[in-house]
């Protein structure tokens, strides 16, 4: 009798354990993983593209328009049974070369360059200007059918081949 009350008694200890578990939440870490020994030898002036790469490695992303950037992103993400992972922190490494391709800044951002977007609900916030109905109904009128010689279209004068 004593034997398998202990037994019962050890099962719930070890199914409550198992359940505690299971309730755990899950942290994860994605992207470059931030030596700060490393970060602090790429010096502005000093390095270029190829002594940063071999120093650093790849980046995560590099900029397509504009000046010369690198990426190094770091994301820290923690999430709880039945729920989608949320940022716990964030780190990028900002990396800016002149056109010769010498590091001409370094800096760092965090957690303000989160954001949080909700796809289900029936807006989404966009960066930009917020317009009325009105001001989007009629904000191009005037713009449209403008012709750039100036005149009506199909008025010859213009600059084309074919006078448009």
């Amino acid at each position: 009798m004593r034997n398998s009350r202990l037994m019962v008694q050890g099962a719930a200890v070890l199914a409550l354990g198992m359940l505690a578990a299971g309730c755990a939440s899950i942290k994860d870490h994605r992207g470059y993983i931030m030596d700060e020994a490393l970060v602090a030898t790429v010096q502005p002036g000093v390095d270029n593209k190829l002594s940063v790469e071999r120093t650093l490695g790849r980046p995560t992303f590099i900029s397509q328009y504009g000046k010369q950037t690198w990426y190094y992103v770091a994301i820290n993400t923690g999430q709880k049974p039945f729920t989608r992972p949320k940022t716990a922190s964030q780190s990028i490494l900002v990396i800016d070369f002149d056109g010769r391709g010498n590091v001409a800044s370094m800096s760092r951002e965090g957690m303000e360059k989160v954001a949080r977007l909700s796809p289900e609900s029936d807006k989404t916030d966009t960066l930009g200007r917020d317009r009325s109905f009105f001001q989007d109904l009629f904000g191009n009128i005037g713009a449209v059918g403008a012709v750039p010689g100036g005149g009506p279209a199909g008025a010859p004068g213009g600059t084309g081949p074919n006078g448009s």
